[in-house]
Order: C-alpha cells, then structure tokens, then sequence
C-alpha cells in the first residue's frame, strides 16, 4: 500500500508539472499565439500521461485522478480507505507537481489564478471530459488494457481542444491549477464547481457503465 501511495503521489506530481510547465514554456515561445500555447500545452499533457501510466501502472493502477478512484471504488476494485488514501496522495502530489513546475520558471512556489472559467458551457464541459475519459478507461481496460495508456494520453491531448474549458478533468488537477497564476490555471472561486461536475460524472459514468457491461457483447466470451 505504501509503495502504491508514493507511486500515486510521484505521478500527480509529474502530470502537473508537465500541465502548468508546458504551459508556461508554450506561452512563453508562442509570441501571443494562445493556440500555439494550447498546442504545445495539450501534446505535453498527452504524451507525460502516457509515459507515467506506463511507467507507474503496475504499481498503483496510475489513477493520478480523484475522479477515477472513485470510479474503481465504486465498483468495488478499490477499498473505500484505500480510496481516501489514493485521493490524499493525488491532491498532495499535484500541488508538489505545481511547485516543481514554478521553480523551474523562477516564479513563487504558488500564488492564485485570476484564468477566468466560469459558466455553464464550462462546466457542461467537463462533464463531457470526465464521462470521456472514464469511457475510454473502462474500454480499454475491458477488452484492449494494453492500449490504455495511449488511449488515455489521445484522449486528453484531443480533448483539450474539442471542450471549451480545455479538458481539466480531474478533482486533484483542477484544485492545484487553482494555485497558478499561468496559462493552466482556474480561479480559486471558479475551482469548486468544476469539481463536483468531475465527481458527478464520475458516478453517472460508473453507473452508466456498469450497465453496459452487465450481459456480454454478442461475439465476444
């Protein structure tokens, strides 16, 4: 269990880094150019996601998302405490992950967003994200699991520019992006909303889910 909240911890870590750091570095060399910056932003995300879930995933089943636990507890995979541990050490981790990412461009450890995100298109948003993304999880890891980890990294890069709140999607990534002053970061005050969707969907998802799966498909064993 340990060994599974470091890996949790370590991996947050790393995805948040690599968010709000190729977004600083995007910005930085884009001159201007907001769709450079998301390019650079998305395809950074996409790739670390990829490169941690396969790095991390025997251990610890490379969650790295309040959203997806939840999802795994629910369907009885995950241990209610062991739930609460993995979500602490996602949290824990993805405000390291922001710090690293704001040493390595000179700027404070945190300081709060003013990115304004906000409204109903928004949050309709990553509703579509998070039931997304756990679609793609619970398929893959049904019928293809060694295609996860570059499912889910397709998934996030893609998403980032068919949602118009840029695919946060993800509990723990969105409350450290609140302590970001960058081109990846959500107001404080815009924070909570964001999240309950991502919770919300993550329980619509396990429940739609659950019932797809219950009988098997017809030309499969």
């Amino acid at each position: 269990m340990g060994r599974r909240v470091v890996a949790e911890t370590l991996g947050t870590a790393f995805l948040l880094a690599a968010v709000v750091g190729s977004g600083i570095m995007g910005e930085r060399l884009a001159g201007g150019n907001i769709a450079i910056a998301l390019l650079a932003n998305s395809l950074a995300t996409g790739a670390v996601l990829v490169a941690l879930i396969l790095a991390l995933g025997p251990i610890s089943g490379a969650h790295f998302n309040p959203a997806v636990s939840l999802n795994v507890a629910m369907e009885g995979r995950l241990p209610w405490s062991e739930f609460f541990a993995y979500v602490s050490a996602q949290i824990v981790g993805a405000f390291l992950g922001v710090a690293a990412a704001h040493l390595m461009f000179g700027l404070p450890l945190f300081f709060a967003s003013t990115h304004v995100r906000h409204g109903a298109p928004q949050l309709w948003s990553e509703f579509v994200a998070t039931f997304g993304l756990l679609a793609v999880i619970w398929g893959c890891s049904r019928f293809r699991s060694h295609t996860a980890p570059y499912a889910v990294g397709a998934y996030i890069t893609a998403a980032y520019w068919f949602t118009a709140s840029t695919s946060f999607a993800n509990p723990a990534v969105t409350l450290a992006r609140a302590a970001s002053n960058t081109f990846a970061g959500i107001r404080p005050v815009d924070a909570p909303a964001f999240i309950i969707v991502q919770l919300f969907a993550a329980c619509v998802a396990t429940v739609f889910f659950r019932w797809l799966g219950k009988e098997p498909l017809r030309g499969t064993t």
